[in-house]
């Protein structure tokens, strides 16, 4: 078990009040992390995530930082190694989705999405990875998605951001592999989470579609990150370096039939 130990280490998980974001931060921290959380809407809601992670008995302490922002970042990252130590583990996990369709989108929306789903997890990791090549230990790990890989109806930005963010995180290690830096990735599929409550109702059409398409036939829980999360923060991965960890309870694996077909 040794292996999986990330005890006293401290991991930053950009965009972790909500969400995944807060699901792969809660299994670090249950597995004995020190969680460094970050949002930027405001600090309330900074302040109630930080709370939640402590009523589990998770150490969490909260930063407020525009990801996009490289002179708040800069000031972030030195704020963060000056009151609670090196950064050993980094999530870039911010991100936004627009759904519009790409004869219809604003560039200035376009570019929106591009900034802080691909230029952010550039801008955070080229001020948190100097400390890491100093000590020659880091993990950075950049939460990809399914649309890395394929296309679908009215996320063109979002679907060219990811797809950039896996070519980015096989540049990083191959920049930083030889500082003993693993950067990796994780492509979630489609979970059951608060922003899917209102779709995942029996009859809905994304509903059965996800059901249907998915080998696993149902939608992923939250929690199934951490286990991911956990191995590419831990010494279990210290020579995975450059791949995308498809958590997607097989829906990439195949173009056959629906589930409930023979």
């Amino acid at each position: 078990m040794s292996l999986f130990d990330i005890k006293g280490k401290n991991a930053l998980v950009t965009g972790s009040t909500h969400g995944l974001g807060m699901a792969m931060a809660r299994g670090l921290g249950l597995a004995g992390a020190n969680i460094i959380v970050n949002g930027n809407s405001s600090q309330e809601k900074i302040d109630k995530a930080v709370a939640e992670y402590k009523s589990e008995g998770i150490n969490a302490v909260g930063f407020k930082f525009n990801v996009t922002n490289e002179d708040e970042v800069i000031a972030a990252v030195a704020k963060i190694e000056a009151e609670v130590g090196q950064i050993d583990i980094l999530i870039n996990n911010a991100g936004i989705i627009k759904r519009t369709p790409l004869i219809e989108m604003e560039v200035e929306d376009f570019k929106q999405v591009i900034d802080v789903d691909l230029v952010s997890p550039f801008i955070v990791s080229k001020h948190v990875v100097p400390g890491m090549i100093k000590r020659k230990a880091g993990k950075v790990i950049n939460i990809c998605s399914m649309m890395s890989e394929l296309g679908r109806n009215s996320v063109g930005a979002y679907a060219a951001a990811k797809g950039g963010l896996k070519m980015l995180t096989q540049n990083m290690a191959t920049e930083w592999a030889k500082y003993n830096i693993q950067v990796n990735g994780i492509g979630p599929g489609y979970f059951a989470t608060s922003q899917t409550a209102p779709i995942r109702v029996d009859g809905h059409p994304f509903n059965d579609f996800i059901v249907n398409r998915t080998p696993a036939a149902k939608w992923g829980d939250p929690n199934d990150l951490a286990g991911a999360a956990i191995f590419l923060s831990s010494k279990a991965s210290d020579f995975v370096n450059g791949h995308v960890v498809y958590v997607d309870g097989g829906i990439l694996a195949t173009i056959g039939k629906p589930t409930n077909e023979d």
